[in-house]
């Protein structure tokens, strides 16, 4: 059964231009790296999607290893995009990955042609689509010839299987070569994907002043620090939460430091009528470089409370002093 979409679905989401390209992305994107696999309720996931279309959100965010298991993400997305939103497909920004490692043997991952090809083909098959509209080079391989790897993201455009290219956890200097060969092909890179929050500004020494100038839009994940940047651990760690399964967020990142970090930010953010997750997405945003934050969501009342941050997303010059003051201590 078709979902039939909100008619206030772009009233209140911000748009804005993904670089110097043709697109606008929604200032909030929803990323499915965790929650929509085949160990997930999928009827959560189904109403997290159907929640994020109707608020706006016409960005969906993927990659072949997302899961777990790997690939099932794509496969739940594609049987939701079929079965219930197949009529919006054009008013859909629907992207994916490849270079994480997929299958066995010496193709199944990193930035071959081979690789990339592969796997786009796996993910439009898992998906149901002919087409995506963003396909990305997932990592830098340092053993791949970059020309082969920007001409393989040429490739699949010219061919229609995706719409654009992107690359995403490049560094700065890799991102110009990239960019600048990319664009000799005649296949501009649309968009960087990059980890970007309070806790993680590698991005700032470098990357985002050579992606304005290349005009290359940038789009930020993991803008809550794998759930630091939220009130969830300033009295401990709860029980089923991310660092409880000690997956990607480990108990020996919490130090003294850094919770009093998180209890000061806290503060600042209430006093700011936020919380400190609404505050560490609106701070990304300040950015006009920054085109889109990618956020994930484990239920309808997160992914509401994230976007609850589009609703002040100014800062003062002494809330930004104070931030900077605060998060001097764990530089």
């Amino acid at each position: 059964m078709q979902h039939q979409a909100r008619k206030t679905r772009y009233d209140q989401m911000c748009y804005q231009r993904c670089g110097r390209s043709g697109i606008k992305l929604p200032a909030i994107s929803l990323g499915l790296w965790h929650n929509f696999g085949s160990v997930d309720v999928f009827e959560n996931g189904k109403a997290i999607i159907f929640e994020a279309f109707d608020k706006g959100i016409t960005h969906f965010d993927l990659a072949n290893n997302y899961g777990p298991e790997p690939g099932s993400a794509e496969e739940n997305f594609g049987k939701i995009a079929h079965q219930h939103l197949k009529a919006y497909r054009d008013e859909m920004l629907i992207s994916t990955k490849a270079g994480y490692y997929m299958w066995p043997g010496p193709y199944g991952e990193w930035g071959s042609r081979k690789n990339l090809i592969s796997s786009l083909d796996q993910s439009l098959k898992r998906m149901r689509l002919d087409y995506v509209d963003i396909f990305y080079s997932h990592r830098f391989d340092p053993d791949t010839p970059l020309e082969e790897t920007m001409m393989a993201l040429d490739h699949v455009v010219r061919q229609g299987k995706a719409l654009y290219a992107g690359i995403s956890n490049y560094p700065a200097d890799k991102t110009r070569e990239a960019e600048s060969i990319l664009r000799e092909l005649g296949t501009p890179c649309l968009i960087h994907q990059a980890r970007y929050s309070m806790f993680n500004r590698w991005v700032e020494d470098e990357l985002l002043d050579v992606v304005d100038k290349r005009g290359v839009g940038l789009i930020a994940f993991s803008p809550l620090a794998q759930g630091l940047l939220t009130n969830k651990y300033l009295k401990g760690i709860p029980e089923g939460s991310r660092m409880m399964r000690n997956h990607f967020l480990k108990e020996e990142h919490l130090t003294a430091e850094k919770l009093e970090v998180i209890s000061k930010l806290n503060e600042l953010a209430l006093d700011r009528g936020q919380s400190l997750a609404q505050m560490a997405i609106a701070w990304l945003l300040k950015d006009p470089r920054v085109s889109s934050v990618l956020v994930g969501a484990s239920s309808v009342r997160q992914l509401n409370d994230s976007l609850e941050s589009l609703r002040n997303r100014a800062f003062t010059r002494d809330e930004l002093d104070r931030i900077e003051g605060i998060l001097k201590a764990i530089e």
